[in-house]
């Protein structure tokens, strides 16, 4: 009989991944209302020392499978190992997140197993016993309501980053570290990570920024976003975008904040000449502190914002930088 809310973690050079907290978060809580265990799962090389950082956040149990192949993320590889510790386990519900990462090898894992999936949720519940997942549709004007049935274990889904939110983590709570039994036949494997060649000029993930800088319409040009990217980088942080702006051309799709992009938490997100649609909104309203500056006090984006100025932010940001350069030089 399935039993349990499994957790895939994940990792990227033995440093754990935001989602993975948000995923065993989410998990804990769907297992309360079963009444059942949270297992988390981890892959990699030499990590079992990671395990208490995921289990903090609500785990019973975790799942080490430590092997040299799986030190970086190889489709083949992963699939495989965990195909073999879901059929071992029998989980009810498998939640993995939804990142570059998650999506991939959740498409995977979902044809290896057989099984449906619901990408991308934005909410689970129980009913009846079975995962309940809330999905957006339709370039989010709509959601779609994914009931599970039991006939079909496990009752699979991706988790939208930024959305779920994390427990408070527990260093004093107790779980079992179980080592993987698993077995990873080279011929299995076709596919090889050889190296990663990071790009010089790439920047922060979006959703991993702790500080955010975002242009809208009221950037009038692709050419402007020059400001927004040196204060940016003065604080240590990223550049992001409306969809306005990224429909108009100006960034590309991947710097897109809201519904129809990436939804974001930094601590700290300045709105530059944005107005303030329910989408953007809807992707960058958990921020911890919202700065918007924009000439339209009507502009709804000053409704969530905790600092608004009403002025014209070519003359604002630019002195905000300059500001920011005389504190850090001080």
């Amino acid at each position: 009989m399935a039993k349990g809310v499994m957790t895939i973690a994940e990792q990227r050079d033995k440093d754990i991944r935001k989602i993975t907290y948000e995923i065993v978060s989410e998990g804990r809580r769907l297992a309360d209302k079963l009444g059942q265990e949270q297992i988390a799962v981890l892959l990699g090389a030499d990590i079992k020392d990671k395990a208490g950082q995921i289990a903090q956040y609500g785990s019973d149990k975790v799942i080490v499978a430590d092997d040299p192949r799986l030190e970086k993320y190889t489709p083949d590889a992963y699939v495989e190992v965990i195909s073999q510790i879901v059929k071992q386990y029998e989980p009810q519900i498998l939640l993995l997140g939804a990142s570059a990462q998650g999506k991939d090898l959740s498409a995977r894992l979902s044809a290896r197993l057989n099984v449906g999936m619901a990408q991308d949720c934005t909410r689970f519940d129980i009913k009846d016993g079975n995962l309940v997942a809330i999905r957006p549709i339709y370039a989010g004007k709509a959601y779609a309501t994914v009931t599970y049935s039991d006939e079909s274990l496990p009752q699979m889904a991706t988790a939208r980053p930024n959305v779920m939110s994390m427990n408070e983590p527990d260093s004093s709570r107790q779980f079992e570290l179980i080592d993987a039994e698993f077995n990873l036949d080279d011929s299995a494997v076709k596919m090889q990570m050889v190296d990663v060649i990071k790009d010089e000029k790439a920047k922060i993930d979006l959703t991993e920024a702790d500080k955010i800088v975002s242009g809208g319409r009221g950037m009038k040009g692709p050419e402007n976003f020059k400001i927004l990217e040196e204060l940016a980088d003065l604080i240590g942080g990223t550049v992001g975008a409306s969809r306005s702006a990224v429909d108009a051309g100006w960034r590309p799709h991947s710097d897109q904040v809201g519904q129809t992009g990436k939804v974001v938490s930094p601590n700290l997100y300045i709105a530059c000449g944005i107005s303030g649609a329910i989408q953007h909104l809807a992707g960058m309203g958990t921020s911890k502190i919202i700065v918007a500056i924009n000439k339209d006090p009507d502009a709804p984006i000053f409704k969530k914002a905790d600092y608004g100025v009403v002025d014209d932010l070519f003359k604002i940001v630019p002195a905000l930088t300059k500001e920011v350069k005389k504190m850090l030089e001080a």
